[in-house]
């Protein structure tokens, strides 16, 4: 029993590493499905990039979707998202940031 009490912490903190690994995962795969929603609506004629970066991007991670850069050639989409910390006394949040960029729709 003494053991147990004694190695309980440190299970605690290995599982709630894990459960911060898979977050930053997700927000991750998340911030990419946004960049490349944001590009790929920005590509094609007056579409709202930021509107379909910010409707594919869970709400609770915070996503930040600047307009997209429309060139000649390519649309260039940015997207942030901020994933909090679940493990206690690390108050460290992280930002992810992905990027996405798709050729721009000539019609």
């Amino acid at each position: 029993m003494l053991e147990f009490a004694g190695f309980l912490p440190i299970l605690l903190v290995v599982g709630m590493a894990a459960i911060q690994l898979g977050l930053i995962g997700y927000g991750i795969s998340q911030a990419g499905s946004g960049a490349r929603a944001a590009a790929r609506v920005a590509s094609q004629q007056d579409g709202d990039g930021t509107a379909a970066g910010m409707a594919s991007v869970s709400s609770w991670l915070d996503p930040d979707v600047p307009a997209p850069a429309k060139g000649a050639d390519t649309t260039t989409a940015t997207v942030t998202v901020h994933v909090p910390s679940v493990i206690p006394f690390f108050g460290a949040d992280w930002d992810v940031t992905r990027r996405a960029t798709m050729p721009t729709d000539d019609d």
